[in-house]
């Protein structure tokens, strides 16, 4: 048994435990508005783009609510310390991403077509408008936080709180696996276009509230992002 150094944290990790240990104190509550990114990134003596990136990241878990125009806020109920142990016992499998892909297709398909079938006019705006911001976005960053908030509106257009903070969970982990990965698929002159063609063809699904096709356009989209990963690990 041969144990590795330990790393530091990264910067947004870091944003990220603080804000956990507030809400654990009780300085945080359900509702409560967070202060502006720029006033967070000065308090905090760091980059808009970390705190960004773990608003994101604590956004995607269930545990803040990321409203354009209006701010971040706390959410109502969060899923985030129900599921630890299912973080656990992924973080230590030796091939994760294999499974949770496996769970993504099972899940992310079912999501899709509840949401064809539930999603209101303000949720079907708030899908819309994640892939406006990937196609229009200035930073490879950009589109993949863009990416990530277009699948979670997704799930929370499926008015299944269960569902929605299991796939919260997957989504996290997965986020933070193949992030690097990710960006290097937008980057790609090929492929992030097609990446666009297909978030288009499940928002057109949902939009015209069918079912099976945003089934269909989910899993041919999921197995498109597995044989991807599976061709970028490859020497």
């Amino acid at each position: 048994m041969a144990f590795q150094p330990i790393k530091t944290k990264k910067i947004y990790e870091e944003i990220m435990e603080q804000i956990k240990s507030l809400l654990t104190r009780g300085d945080l509550h359900p509702g409560d508005r967070l202060p502006a990114e720029r006033d967070l990134a000065e308090s905090l003596g760091v980059s808009r783009a970390s705190v960004r990136e773990a608003l994101t990241a604590l956004s995607t878990m269930g545990i803040l609510d990321i409203r354009p125009g209006e701010g971040t806020f706390v959410k109502q109920t969060s899923g985030a310390e129900t599921f630890a142990p299912l973080s656990l016992l992924l973080a230590l499998e030796r091939n994760p991403e294999a499974d949770l892909m496996e769970v993504r297709r099972i899940l992310e398909t079912e999501c899709a077509a509840l949401a064809a079938s539930r999603a209101s006019r303000e949720e079907l705006k708030k899908i819309e408008s994640s892939l406006e911001v990937m196609k229009k976005s200035s930073s490879i960053q950009e589109a993949v936080e863009a990416d990530v908030r277009f699948h979670f509106s997704i799930a929370e257009a499926t008015h299944n709180s269960v569902l929605l903070r299991i796939m919260n969970t997957i989504g996290d982990l997965m986020h933070h696996n193949s992030r690097q990965t990710r960006e290097n698929i937008y980057a790609d002159p090929i492929q992030g276009p097609l990446v666009l063609v297909e978030h288009e063809a499940i928002l057109k699904a949902i939009k015209g509230r069918n079912p099976a096709a945003a089934r269909q356009s989910m899993l041919e989209h999921i197995k498109n992002i597995e044989a991807r990963l599976n061709s970028a690990s490859l020497p």
